[in-house]
């Protein structure tokens, strides 16, 4: 092969120039045409906005044509201030959950479900920079829309599952049949890979259009922590209650020494002979005279309930609980029927959550249902002497895939007409890429069968 030329070489520069220059340009062309889909959209939005004030405003068309005013267009500003707005889905769920039948109705009916969303480009040039600082979070709030409702017809009383037939209003319930279709999802967020997040704990199926991700913060979101943050006091402008707020705060961990100083003598009563009593008779004394030297008169009562409560701290209640724990525990246990303000509160819920009409399933694998399920392959195995085996997408193994199973058929997805008016007690649910075939008995569940999903599918087709 003979050596390339001065000429060669340079006709090879300039084609290479050439190509970056088109590659540039390229570049600006998908800017300019993302740009002008943004300035089109905000177009076709005033556009609509017109059209519905034109057509609201049809009775005006009975007076003088010289009375009538030619109408305005409605900007996105307005329309956004008067409640219309066009949503712009931010991507869409690719779920384990591929229909509706056998979709939990909650995220914590099924732990290892999980999902993907995939970030639209259409909505940002580069999705991955939305995504930056949400690894931070363990939890995330997906706001969806129940796209597979069916019938878009809403009432203001429905009928939950758990009820089993009761009816309640339908702001008291998590209902996809509301006014506005919207979800409102609490997902563990397991990793975010470039444009893509990875989610489980969900219950959203394949498809589902998301409309927004918001980080879960429990110091505002959950009522637990804002207890502890409302107990703290406020700052003051006053020299004086800074002071004393210092004081109190001194006296306290001086108090905390002395007790746990207590303590380890009770503990360990070895060492506590080998101590000086004179000396720690003294601490105490000089411990309780900077409390009354840094102490303003109107506080001495409360380090009494200070000194009162700390004493108590090992005492025992009826049940044979310390009474600190007894104190901690009774919150999160209350089930009371009105809202209730102190330190105490956390939350209410309604008592059919809590205790729900319906009781769990029993769920049941037929010896047949367990050698088909360890037949499917995780999905991060390959192979290719068992090419043939199916393979789950989502789910990492078939004990995975059984507990997910239970935890769909132990809440019973059935609903309230298939679970009293419906003679067939077969039922049939999608997870990942299993098909899964059951009955319902009374207080159980048993799985019968799990296929993959293209032998339903072919089955079907040649029916």
């Amino acid at each position: 092969m003979s050596p390339r030329c001065e000429c060669c070489d340079e006709h090879i520069n300039n084609l290479n120039q050439q190509v970056s220059v088109m590659r540039k340009e390229i570049q600006n062309l998908r800017k300019m045409l993302d740009s002008a889909v943004r300035a089109n959209r905000k177009h076709m939005i005033s556009i609509q906005s017109a059209v519905s004030k034109i057509e609201l405003s049809e009775p005006d068309k009975l007076q003088p044509p010289s009375t009538v005013s030619p109408a305005s267009p409605v900007s996105p500003q307005a329309a956004l201030e008067q409640g219309n707005i066009q949503t712009v889905p931010i991507g869409y769920i690719s779920s384990c959950f591929s229909v509706k039948n056998g979709t939990p109705r909650q995220p914590t009916v099924c732990g290892p479900s999980r999902a993907e969303l995939r970030i639209q480009q259409s909505v940002f040039n580069n999705p991955e920079h939305a995504l930056v600082g949400l690894e931070q979070y363990s939890h995330v709030w997906i706001i969806f829309l129940f796209h597979k409702n069916g019938h878009l017809n809403y009432k203001a009383k429905v009928k939950p599952p758990r009820l089993n037939g009761q009816r309640v209003g339908v702001y008291s319930t998590r209902s996809p049949h509301r006014p506005n279709v919207l979800g409102l999802t609490l997902a563990k967020l397991d990793k975010i890979v470039g444009d893509t997040v990875y989610l489980s704990d969900i219950d959203m199926i394949a498809g589902t259009p998301v409309l927004d991700i918001k980080p879960y913060i429990p110091e505002y979101d959950s009522p637990h922590t804002r207890v502890g943050m409302d107990s703290e006091p406020y700052e003051s402008n006053t020299d004086q209650s800074k002071a004393s707020a210092v004081s109190l705060n001194e006296t306290t961990d001086m108090l905390n020494l002395d007790y746990d100083s207590e303590t380890d003598a009770q503990s360990n009563p070895k060492a506590g002979k080998t101590e000086d009593n004179s000396g720690s008779q003294l601490s105490k004394d000089s411990s309780r005279v900077r409390t009354q030297l840094l102490l303003p008169e109107d506080l001495r009562s409360v380090l009494d309930e200070v000194r009162g409560y700390v004493s108590q701290r090992d005492q025992i209640d009826c049940e044979g609980k310390p009474v600190l724990d007894s104190l901690k525990t009774k919150p999160t246990e209350s089930t009371a029927d009105g809202p209730f303000y102190g330190e105490e509160t956390y939350s209410t819920i309604a008592g059919w959550i809590r205790e729900p009409p319906v009781a769990s399933l029993e769920v049941r694998f037929t010896p047949h249902a367990e050698r088909e399920l360890a037949e499917f392959l995780p999905t991060h195995l390959s192979g290719n002497s068992e090419s043939d085996r199916p393979r789950f997408k989502f789910l990492s193994s078939s004990d995975e895939a059984a507990a997910a199973i239970r935890g769909v058929l132990s809440a019973d997805p059935r609903s309230i007409y298939r679970r009293t008016r419906c003679k067939d007690r077969l039922f049939f649910f999608t997870l990942d890429t299993a098909d899964i075939t059951c009955w319902f008995g009374q207080g159980f569940a048993e799985v019968l069968r799990v296929r993959p999903v293209e032998h339903r599918i072919a089955s079907i087709k040649a029916l």
